[in-house]
């Protein structure tokens, strides 16, 4: 545990309460995406915040929900940025550790003109996020309406903070990505959703998924599992919806869109807003029309990349500090804010 405190969230009861991932992005637009060995000329830089679970959280938030972030960043300028960032969005940042054993997770994106995209993530201090800091952020897990956990940091902390909820009558939400093959069976029996996009569910169940009938079959694997629910994304299509109440499939359409760069994803956060069927314990088919159709439609018509869904990136147009530039001073490792 580094540098967490309660500061008085430690009597909070949020609405949804996210352990996951920081992800500091080094975006890169160029016309296309360059060869091995091959050096090509950019029109654009800009660094943002990502990371699967702080994209999930700020979008809950601002859908109107009360939201805590647990998570682990480095004491370096990219982690203190991070801090300011969710502070910005109105995230309790009590449960945010920073540590100077690693840096904070940082992704390098480059972007094509036909928004496809290629990415190295190198987590950094989001592999530190252990059994001490999920101790620290007990109270905030075990009174949440909703948790939700992702596979960014390491799976064994994402295993024990939904045991520690799901014990303790917390819905969770579990986002198996990025997916693994081998996943603990208890992730299922701990997880009341199980949101996976299809690459993901193919990965997790073997079961292609090229149709909505495949999305149905992968999905009812996936509840023989032990969770309650499932939800399997399709891009463009929307999403494929069942639950062991209700276990015959349901296709939510997706809204078209056109898509200008894949690499956020917001959907899991989207479902998480303030009267979504999640956090009122409604069984996701039921939440599906009125407000919870408009959560579907953030679905985006490109595959997953680095993300999956928004119409808008997650953090539409940068907050003070995103938008960062080498400073020309003799000093080449300080930044300056445009």
């Amino acid at each position: 545990m580094e540098n967490m405190s309660c500061g008085g969230s430690c009597a909070a009861v949020f609405d949804v309460v996210v352990v996951g991932s920081c992800m500091t992005d080094l975006v890169s637009q160029a016309p296309r995406l360059p060869k091995a060995g091959e050096t090509i000329h950019g029109h654009k830089f800009f660094i943002g915040y990502g990371g699967k679970g702080a994209n999930q959280c700020i979008q809950a938030g601002r859908l109107g929900a009360r939201t805590a972030m647990v998570c682990k960043v480095g004491k370096d300028y990219f982690g203190d940025s991070y801090i300011l960032n969710f502070k910005n969005n109105g995230v309790s940042t009590d449960f945010v550790g920073q540590t100077d054993k690693a840096a904070t997770g940082a992704a390098s994106i480059i972007v094509n003109d036909q928004g496809e995209n290629a990415i190295v993530i190198v987590a950094g201090a989001n592999l530190l996020l252990d059994s001490e800091d999920l101790r620290a952020a007990a109270p905030p897990i075990t009174r949440a309406r909703v948790l939700l956990c992702q596979l960014e940091v390491r799976p064994a902390t994402s295993l024990e903070a939904l045991r520690m909820a799901h014990s303790s009558g917390v819905k969770t939400v579990f986002n198996p990505a990025p997916a693994v093959s081998d996943l603990d069976p208890e992730f299922y029996s701990n997880s009341d959703v199980v949101c996976c996009n299809e690459p993901e569910a193919e990965l997790l169940t073997g079961v292609p998924v090229v149709s909505l009938e495949d999305a149905g079959k992968a999905g009812a694997v996936l509840l023989g599992r032990g969770c309650r629910s499932v939800i399997v994304t399709l891009g463009s299509e929307g999403c494929v919806m069942m639950s062991v109440q209700d276990p015959t499939p349901k296709h939510i359409a997706g809204q078209k869109v056109t898509a200008v760069d894949s690499t956020v994803r917001s959907w899991c956060g989207g479902q998480l807003r303030r009267g979504s069927g999640v956090l009122h314990g409604t069984p996701p088919h039921t939440a599906s029309g009125g407000d919870g159709q408009k959560s579907q439609s953030h679905c985006s018509n490109k595959r997953e990349g680095r993300g999956h869904t928004g119409v808008l990136p997650i953090q539409e147009g940068p907050p003070p500090g995103a938008l960062l530039e080498r400073d020309q001073s003799p000093r080449t490792d300080t930044y300056k804010n445009l």
